[in-house]
């Protein structure tokens, strides 16, 4: 049976308060400056995207429980990755609520790493595509096999272009994980926390949790 690997863990919001400072009194109030001066300039405007609210997630954010709620509560991308998630778990033939239950012990876990935001969007964008490409009318594309360093286990690559998020599934042996686009100068990358798969002038080069691989398509 093939287990699929991905990262957890969350951080921890901390807040500080200042002292308000004493208000001048008239005596010790500076002379006021002339007009025309910088100070009767008006204050630049925050970006439109600063002053917009954050569009809630699908959960009451006044119940957020746990610190990756509340950091999905403060965060416009993943508040929309969570709505996005239930509307798809929504539509989903294949509810598995234990499934449900792993997956947000998972992502309140990531606490525990020290990229918290990462591992909850990585957390959010996998269980995407697990439901995308286990939906019933998914089309799932051909597997590239590589022969690569180490031929001791099968390595193999499936793209999943067509669907969002834009994914692939790396299969070593019987390990599994799914990985998305990264930037790359040339040629294609994908990855993740702890794997990396980057194909570039007809050979891959692959780092799968500390075992890198040098892997060439075959024909």
């Amino acid at each position: 049976m093939m287990r699929l690997l991905f990262c957890t863990g969350l951080l921890v919001l901390a807040a500080c308060k200042a002292q308000d400072a004493p208000t001048p009194s008239a005596a010790e109030a500076p002379d006021a400056p002339p007009a025309g001066s910088a100070a009767d300039t008006p204050a630049e405007a925050p970006p439109a995207a600063a002053q917009a609210a954050v569009a809630p997630p699908s959960f009451d954010c006044a119940k957020a429980a746990s610190e990756a709620e509340k950091l999905v509560c403060g965060d416009a991308e993943l508040a929309a990755l969570d709505r996005q998630l239930s509307e798809r778990y929504a539509s989903s033939s294949k509810k598995d609520p234990a499934t449900e239950r792993g997956w947000i012990k998972g992502r309140d876990d990531c606490w525990k790493e020290e990229d918290a935001r990462s591992c909850v969007r990585d957390a959010y964008r996998t269980r995407l595509v697990e439901l995308a490409i286990n939906a019933p009318d998914v089309m799932v594309p051909k597997a590239v096999e590589f022969r690569c360093t180490d031929n001791s286990k099968p390595f193999t690559m499936v793209f999943y272009n067509e669907i969002d998020p834009v994914a692939a599934v790396m299969t070593w042996g019987s390990d599994q994980a799914i990985v998305f686009p990264q930037p790359a100068g040339s040629g294609s990358k994908y990855g993740r926390k702890g794997i990396e798969y980057w194909e570039h002038q007809g050979e891959a080069s692959v780092d799968f949790y500390g075992n890198r691989l040098s892997c060439k398509p075959l024909p």
